[in-house]
């Protein structure tokens, strides 16, 4: 029983010493746990990135100033004279002396309708009025015959009169009868279609041997003079209110004499190297449009235009005072334009602004910025409203060199 006991104790203090050790070395390592996890805290720390910088960013100052706008209006081109070659007599076309698209002097013999029944109407005509002169004169012999006879009173009164009554039935069938052979010489003369105007030719639709009437539907050719040509174009109310106070005068005339030259851009969206001239304005509005036309005239003596041409006129209207802001400073967005103004905390506000026309690469602006206002010229596309920036006054070189990459 001794000797057992003695062993007991024993291994009772090797498993002390041996849990006394292991309970130090689990110490060792949770401490050298914590110790690697607040390193490593510190190390992150130490590590992480700085809050970036705000973006450097160019801003302009908003200025007022005198300016022109360029409105374009579509226009419709025709020329001076623009007339339909009818012909006045029926008759087969005999001769067409003219081709299509052909430039033709005043006077000159376009188509011959076949003359030949005319001619018999005129021979018919000259032929009656020669008889009615024969009869003229034999009434004048029977009045010349019976008048020394009522003088004398060997023939009563009444048989006189009769005979002066025929005389001068004689005579209105005369005048009839010249009437007669001057209708007939006009319809001679028609069957020669002459052009009533210098200018170019149309479409030709009929052709030698065809049957014409003065009541055909179709024309045998359209004429246009175009040594200068017209250009119609029509302005809104407003406009037209707006284009009358741009110039001075009394009346619309006045105002129409002291008008700049406009200019005709083509349908290739080149410049018509001519400037033209308004020089009339219609009486009254049209109630279906509501729009009041304008005509612009322009020389065209090279025929480089033709009737039936279309294209834009180009009107330049004057703003004083506008607000001026470049078009490259602003973004679009659900049919609305947007500027990035700049406050006194250098943040941006993202502002909506109306515009009332374009100069050149500007916009015009009616409401939203006024004069004095910062706004941020480039870079718009990545900013957000409220965002912080680090300004960068623009000089006007910088300003053109940012446009002219846009």
């Amino acid at each position: 029983m001794n000797s057992q006991n003695a062993v007991i104790p024993q291994l009772n203090n090797k498993n002390v010493q041996q849990i006394k050790t292991n309970t130090k070395m689990k110490n060792v390592i949770i401490t050298s746990f914590i110790l690697a996890l607040v390193l490593s805290s510190c190390a992150d720390k130490s590590q992480a990135p700085a809050a970036p910088a705000p973006p450097l960013l160019p801003v302009l100052a908003i200025t007022s100033e005198n300016t022109t706008t360029d409105a374009e209006y579509p226009a419709s081109i025709q020329g001076t004279v623009d007339v339909e070659i009818r012909p006045q007599v029926s008759g087969n076309l005999e001769r067409v002396f003219v081709d299509e698209g052909a430039y033709v002097n005043k006077g000159q013999t376009l188509f011959k309708i076949n003359e030949r029944p005319f001619r018999e109407q005129l021979n018919n005509a000259l032929a009656s009025l020669h008889a009615y002169e024969a009869a003229l004169i034999n009434a004048q012999l029977e009045v010349d015959k019976l008048t020394p006879l009522v003088q004398n009173k060997v023939v009563s009164d009444y048989q006189l009169k009769t005979a002066k009554a025929s005389q001068k039935i004689a005579a209105a069938n005369i005048e009839q009868a010249k009437a007669m052979v001057g209708s007939a010489r006009i319809n001679l003369g028609y069957t020669n279609v002459t052009a009533p105007v210098s200018g170019y030719i149309g479409r030709l639709p009929k052709k030698q041997g065809s049957l014409v009437s003065a009541t055909d539907v179709e024309p045998l050719t359209n004429l246009s003079d175009v040594h200068e040509v017209f250009a119609y174009f029509s302005l809104g109310e407003t406009d037209f209110i707006n284009f009358k106070a741009q110039y001075a005068g009394n009346s619309l005339g006045d105002k129409l004499k002291k008008l700049p030259p406009v200019t005709l851009i083509l349908a290739d969206n080149n410049s018509y190297p001519q400037t033209g001239k308004i020089d009339m304005v219609d009486g009254q509005f049209d109630k279906t449009t509501g729009a009041i036309t304008l005509r612009a005239t322009f020389p065209n003596a090279g025929g480089t235009l033709r009737s039936g041409n279309t294209g834009r006129i180009r009107l330049g209207l004057q703003h004083d005072d506008a607000v001026l802001v470049p078009q490259s400073a602003t973004v679009e967005m659900q049919d609305k334009v947007f500027v990035f103004t700049v406050n006194k905390e250098n943040k941006v506000t993202k502002m909506p602004i109306t515009v009332s026309g374009k100069s050149g690469t500007n916009y015009i602006i009616k409401d939203g910025v006024k004069s004095g206002d910062q706004i941020v010229l480039s870079g718009i596309d990545k900013l957000q409203d409220g965002q912080a920036i680090q300004p960068e006054k623009s000089s006007p070189a910088k300003v053109a060199q940012i446009i002219n990459k846009k």
